[in-house]
């Protein structure tokens, strides 16, 4: 079975077993919450069939982004999951704020709750419900790299922590003579917002396209070097279209001597082997480098340690030098990783007059490139 099929499926599967459990969660606490007069129980209800409400649109997201690619959106529609998330997102906030109203006149008016075994049988169903459903809703989003999952397993966690509260609402209220429904009401509420706000930031994050994970960069760069004749990669880019659709681009270093009819062959070859195995849709740039000329390779090496000694976080590629009469210049790109401490004027300067000082005769033309490892 295919492992798009399969997430599907999952998604799908996820989806129904949310719906049936929290419409009944829902039917039993509002029942409960309405009968013993307890809003922090009518509060948790509401939540539950909010819940139900998100599976559906989990389910509408699993069928619309399982679709395959056509003209009028050629990347496919795996983050139509992304968009389901943010609304799911949006409509957990919604439902904190209005909770969270009704707490606080809850607190302000107090009304006595009728204690009974009933709510405890309830409250207690739900969070070992809940707890089932974030199980098994994190297994699958682990398993399957889905966003979606992993939202509706962060809701799940936060709703049997947020029925946990009420649990004990009801169980100490009648001990101490105080009430402490619209207390939890309000505790509840916020674990709704917070829930909420999380699965928003993450959603929007990959919306606004984030930093491609270290297990996939580094797995890419290894699948890539690992072909006899590549001698460097390097200005890797990688786009997500969906959880399970990407799409980069990497510079390889071969050597300048080689054939060009060979060379194109080998980068036609890595292309097609890692669609293939890690359905990565991958365009490789040819980079021809020399590599046993004397005079440039020292130069190289010189670089390399200026570079270094800069600030060790820089590194270099694409090294080329153009000799002249009354100087030569060196031209490379030079890798400055977001995480440093220096400016790029600041790092160009340093440089510069690190060269110079190994030979007044250098100049150097540096491309900056700019990386997030």
């Amino acid at each position: 079975m295919k492992e798009k099929t399969k997430r599907e499926q999952y998604g799908n599967l996820s989806s129904i077993i949310g719906i049936i459990v929290n419409v009944v969660l829902f039917a039993a606490k509002f029942a409960v919450g309405t009968i013993f007069n307890s809003v922090a129980i009518v509060a948790d209800a509401i939540n539950s069939i909010t819940d139900a409400g998100s599976s559906v649109i989990s389910l509408i997201s699993f069928k619309l982004s399982a679709k395959p690619a056509d003209e009028k959106h050629p990347f496919g529609y795996e983050r139509v999951e992304y968009i389901a998330s943010s609304v799911v997102a949006v409509l957990i906030l919604l439902l904190g704020v209005e909770l969270l109203k009704t707490s606080y006149d809850k607190i302000i008016h107090p009304e006595e709750i009728q204690f009974s075994f009933v709510i405890v049988v309830v409250l207690l169903f739900s969070i070992i419900a809940k707890l089932g459903l974030y199980s098994l809703n994190n297994k699958w989003a682990k398993q399957f790299d889905s966003s979606m999952l992993k939202a509706t397993a962060t809701d799940s966690l936060s709703d049997a922590l947020a029925t946990s509260a009420v649990f004990i609402s009801a169980l100490v209220s009648p001990l101490i003579g105080f009430q402490l429904d619209g207390y939890m009401g309000a505790v509840v509420s916020i674990f709704i917002m917070f829930s909420g706000i999380n699965i928003l930031k993450e959603t929007i994050n990959s919306l606004l396209g984030e930093v491609p994970s270290s297990e996939l960069v580094d797995k890419i760069f290894i699948y890539v070097s690992k072909y006899e004749g590549v001698l460097g990669t390097h200005d890797l880019v990688v786009h997500n279209y969906g959880p399970k659709r990407h799409f980069a681009s990497i510079h390889v270093e071969v050597d300048a001597k080689k054939d060009i009819l060979e060379s194109h062959d080998l980068i036609d070859n890595i292309e097609q082997d890692i669609m293939r195995d890690l359905g990565i849709q991958l365009v490789v740039h040819l980079d021809p480098i020399i590599v046993d000329d004397p005079f440039v390779y020292e130069l190289r090496e010189m670089t390399e340690q200026v570079v270094a000694s800069v600030d060790d976080c820089l590194s270099m590629h694409d090294f080329r030098v153009v000799k002249g009469y009354t100087h030569s210049n060196l031209i490379f790109d030079l890798v400055i990783p977001y995480q440093c401490q220096k400016s790029e004027d600041q790092i160009i300067k340093e440089i510069n007059e690190k060269i110079k000082e190994n030979n007044p005769s250098l100049n150097t033309v540096i491309t900056i490139d700019r990386s997030y490892i």
